[in-house]
């Protein structure tokens, strides 16, 4: 499909019309608008839909993003004539102000059918989607569907366009927008100073997820796992970031630690903490590269009741889970899941990577790989896709 005629003279501040529908691309929007205003000289105007992050850049959301954020089938369907309605007010806006271009991120059950009722009704605005639907996990027949809908596919994994150019829909890797959290620039000194662990004492990051199931399966492994290794290392302290509502919980549950737990809840102390930490035990997930970007050895551990399981290795087909090691295509992280995840092998990985050796001088070199892999053309994702939505605007009238 190709894109309306393409204009990069951005001297006439283009209106971009931009679409998150959750927390995640909330954030990549805020970037990416920040990156376009750096792209522009600040001469491009915004509107759409998102969250506060996106607030903070001057954007006025269309709707709350609270009411596309929806996690679930049976959460979802009392909500689908509120969502159908919220649709159609998307689409009348987009015809109304007449933009330079569509951006729509992630969230593809709600922007797949932004971009299908555009073309039903005629618009030739340029569509781009940021972050393409995961058909390498799942349902691979997606791709004909999304280059069937949008002109150009910005992906965060360099290993995505060609899955998608396969289907006859440009695509290009814009960098992962981990690259731009700043989890690799921690001040590990300091974070010892706050919360007064001495500078010789043995740090692990523990990150039992973020959800309260996964902690309610994940955390008392970790523990028995922490008990064994602060026998090893007596002098052994905890840093456990979390989410701000879930801190009294953690708090609570980790009182009986046989070692200081400093439960932390800011982005800053998570990122000095991964700093400090020589090591880290994490559930499966984006944690994993911002561990990377931090130069914190760790292996991932995860165990969900059978029924889930059952479900997802019916759905799911891949062969490791570990993003660095998605990246890279061999067991460069360790994967310790479901009957593997014990107390025991949880300690004895953690043990290993703890130490000088080559375990830990293997993964550390594995880690820089996959980050690199990560960075596109090595300036800010952001700026990445700024770029990419400038080369596909609409000639204004």
């Amino acid at each position: 499909m190709r894109p309306a005629t393409v204009n990069t003279d951005v001297t006439s501040d283009p209106l971009i019309f931009i679409i998150a529908g959750e927390p995640s691309g909330d954030q990549l929007g805020a970037h990416l608008m920040d990156g376009l205003r750096v792209e522009t000289g600040g001469r491009v105007r915004f509107a759409g839909i998102g969250g506060d992050r996106m607030t903070e850049q001057g954007l006025k959301s269309l709707v709350p993003l609270s009411e596309l954020s929806i996690m679930g089938f049976l959460e979802v369907l009392p909500s689908i004539p509120r969502i159908l309605r919220r649709l159609r007010e998307t689409v009348e806006a987009i015809r109304t102000l007449k933009p330079a271009a569509v951006v729509t991120i992630d969230s593809w059950g709600f922007t797949g059918r932004v971009h299908k009722a555009m073309i039903d009704a005629g618009m030739d605005c340029p569509r781009i989607h940021y972050v393409a639907p995961m058909v390498w996990v799942y349902k691979a027949d997606r791709v004909h569907k999304v280059a069937a809908r949008v002109h150009h596919q910005m992906c965060l994994w360099p290993f995505e366009p060609p899955l998608f150019e396969a289907a006859g829909l440009p695509s290009s890797h814009v960098g992962h927008s981990i690259i731009e959290t700043g989890a690799g620039t921690g001040d590990g000194a300091a974070f010892r100073a706050r919360h007064g662990i001495p500078e010789t004492a043995p740090l692990l990051a523990v990150l039992p997820g973020s959800r309260r199931g996964e902690i309610r399966h994940l955390l008392p492994v970790f523990a028995q796992a922490v008990a064994r290794i602060q026998r090893v290392h007596p002098e052994l302290h905890v840093v456990l970031p979390t989410l701000r509502h879930l801190r009294e919980d953690l708090e609570r549950r980790t009182g009986d630690w046989p070692c200081p737990v400093a439960v932390v809840t800011s982005v800053a102390d998570k990122y000095d903490g991964f700093a400090a930490s020589s090591t880290a035990i994490a559930a499966s997930g984006t944690v994993s590269l911002e561990l990377a970007l931090a130069r914190v050895p760790h292996l991932i551990a995860y165990k969900a009741n059978w029924i889930s399981v059952v479900i997802f290795s019916r759905l799911v087909k891949v062969r490791f889970f570990d993003m660095v090691n998605i990246l890279l295509d061999r067991a460069a992280v360790p994967e310790l899941l479901q009957h593997r995840c014990t107390p025991r092998q949880v300690a004895d990985q953690a043990l290993a990577l703890m130490v000088e050796g080559p375990e830990r001088t293997t993964q550390l070199e594995d880690m820089a790989l996959a980050v690199d892999l990560l960075r596109g053309d090595g300036s800010p994702p952001s700026r990445q896709a700024a770029r990419q939505v400038l080369a596909h605007l609409r000639s204004e009238s």
